[in-house]
């Protein structure tokens, strides 16, 4: 058994989603995908994608992320954490998972969040051009770090078998360190909406081998601290130079 790990699949694009659809469907028979967010805002657009993925995987694992919380469009109108249920409801109902699962020596485990601004506060520019501020709704009152602790307070709690490796996976960044130096300056002004430390300390205690993250559209494999971090987006069909056209194998059974 091996898992795969995607995330940004953003298929809106139909370039993305013929890539979705054209996977071999008997290649990954045995096999477990995890997909870290951000399918697309389109409700019927991610039923399409993960009951495409499920023909395809013996398991598909699946956390929202910002894109598909927004509300643009939602008919009838719904807030994020409405339509964050929608999206659980609907990935069960497509035969993914939501909910952390034991396969044979691997646990993985789905961590929800939002960003806090621990990662920096947010500019003047960044709070009027960040499409989430605008396409999300939260209710009313809800600052982004209470979005952030609800989130955060869903995360799994339960006993993990410790001689199981584990997978932890989330859609937002849990360091701001993942983040290559090679990043322009005057790029890094998003860095504040990227994520949230407290996600880490959640990885740490759940002592994960590996743990997957996506949003930041840069594919990349790096060590912190005895934990190893990968980002497997698709991402935007003009960014073939930052992300990849292909599914990464981020653990292989023995």
């Amino acid at each position: 058994m091996r898992v795969f790990a995607t995330s940004d699949l953003h298929v809106d694009y139909e370039a993305n989603l013929r890539w979705v659809e054209d996977l071999s469907a008997h290649e990954y028979a045995d096999d477990i995908l995890i997909v870290a967010g951000d399918i697309s805002h389109k409700l019927d657009l991610v039923r399409a994608c993960l009951q495409s993925l499920v023909r395809k995987f013996k398991r598909v694992m699946f956390v929202p992320g910002n894109h598909d919380l927004w509300t643009i469009q939602a008919s009838p109108p719904v807030d994020s954490l409405s339509k964050f249920q929608q999206l659980c409801h609907i990935a069960r109902d497509s035969g993914a998972s939501v909910e952390t699962e034991r396969f044979a020596d691997v646990t993985i485990v789905p961590l929800f969040s939002w960003y806090d601004y621990s990662f920096g506060t947010p500019s003047a520019d960044l709070l009027q051009k960040w499409t989430d501020y605008h396409a999300c709704k939260w209710p009313a009152g809800m600052s982004v770090k209470a979005v952030t602790d609800h989130f955060l307070g869903m995360n799994s709690k339960v006993p993990i078998a410790p001689e199981n490796t584990i997978i932890s996976f989330s859609h937002f960044l849990p360091r701001i360190d993942l983040m290559p130096n090679y990043i322009p300056p005057a790029h890094r002004f998003i860095y504040p909406v990227l994520g949230a430390e407290r996600l880490d300390s959640q990885v740490r205690a759940l002592r994960s081998k590996i743990h997957v993250y996506g949003h930041s559209h840069i594919n990349r494999k790096t060590e912190l601290d005895g934990l190893t971090y990968v980002n497997c987006a698709l991402a935007y069909p003009h960014e073939a130079r930052l992300a990849s056209r292909t599914l990464h194998c981020i653990h292989e059974s023995a």
